[in-house]
Parts: C-alpha cells; sequence; structure tokens
C-alpha cells in the first residue's frame, strides 16, 4: 500500500513536470522552434486539430518557422489559428506554405515572459503540493487498513516531502534554465 501511493505521487508529480514543459517549451525566446505552435488548435473538419496533424513545421533559419500544409483547403484555417493565437505572430502565405518570421524580442517583452514563466513555475509548484497533500490524506485513511506504526507514519511523510522537494527543484531548476534563455539575446 505504502509502495502504491509513492508510486502515485511520482506519477502525477511527473505529469505535472511535463506539464510545465510544454507550457514552457510555448514561451518564444525570440528564435524559432516547432514547439511555438504546439498550443495551437485549427478548427477545420469540423473540430480542433493541432496544426502538426495537418503540416509539415521545419525551421529553415533561426528566426523563420516553415508550415507546409499537406491541404490546401486548411491553409487559411491555419494561417487564421496563428493570427488568433495571441501569440504575435504574423504568417505569410504562398500556395500551402505558410511562413512566421519570429520578431526579435525587446527587453520589456523578455521581462514579461520571465513572469510568464515564473507564474508557470509557481502553479506547478502549488500543483505539486496538492498532489502531496492528496497522498497524504490517501495513507491517512487507509492508516488503521494498513496498521502502521508511529514510526511509519512519519517516515511515510517524510519519503513524500523528500519526492515532492526533489520535483520542486526540477520546477526551479526548469524555470531558471527558461529565463536564461529568454534574457540571452
Amino acid at each position: 500500500m505504502i509502495n502504491q501511493l509513492v508510486d502515485k505521487a511520482r506519477k502525477k508529480m511527473d505529469e505535472t513536470i511535463s506539464s510545465l514543459k510544454r507550457d514552457l517549451d510555448s514561451i518564444s525566446t525570440g528564435r524559432a522552434s516547432p514547439n511555438l505552435l504546439d498550443t495551437i488548435r485549427v478548427e477545420v473538419y469540423g473540430q480542433f486539430m493541432p496544426i502538426s496533424q495537418l503540416a509539415s513545421i521545419s525551421v529553415p533559419e533561426a528566426t523563420t518557422l516553415a508550415i507546409q500544409a499537406w491541404d490546401k483547403d486548411s491553409v487559411k484555417a491555419i494561417e487564421k489559428a496563428i493570427i488568433n493565437s495571441n501569440l504575435g505572430f504574423n504568417p505569410t502565405v504562398d500556395g500551402t506554405l505558410l511562413r512566421i518570421n519570429i520578431p526579435k524580442l525587446s527587453e520589456e517583452r523578455r521581462k514579461d515572459l520571465v513572469k510568464l514563466a515564473k507564474k508557470y513555475g509557481e502553479d506547478k509548484k502549488i500543483a505539486l503540493r496538492n498532489i502531496r497533500r492528496d497522498v497524504l490524506d490517501d495513507f491517512k485513511k487507509n492508516e488503521k487498513e494498513i496498521g502502521a506504526s508511529k514510526d511509519q507514519i512519519h517516515g511515510f511523510t517524510d519519503i513524500i516531502q523528500k519526492i515532492t522537494d526533489e520535483f520542486v527543484a526540477k520546477v526551479d531548476q526548469m524555470v531558471d534554465l527558461k529565463e536564461k534563455d529568454l534574457l540571452k539575446i
């Protein structure tokens, strides 16, 4: 039972770290990356789909994204979704090819993006603490069933706290790396 709860905590915390990675990857650093478009959903064929399912995305130059649509009917929808994404991108269309020149980031915009990255990090730390709380609550609910001694209860609490600290440190490390990346000119 104890191992199951520890595994459950690790699994949920890993999912939180993966979510943070996706969030941080969606923040533009002024360099082109296909990940910048991951959060954009395109309305085609009566449903919303990620761009990666409608086109191939490449990086021909450091500040340019090229999106080659597989279906000419989806080009307008992809263009509209990119413009409406609030990422500040303005694609140019040439047949089934869309090009996006990634604008240089001003100092003010860089600082705003650092704040956003830190906010994502704080949100994930809160999520990690909530996972810790939920696992400890599950343990306390099943405490009598397990027949845990006070030492085992204390030991379990310490294990979960160490795991939480480990994942919080990962969040801090990821946010620090993104901050350095954003502030690098």
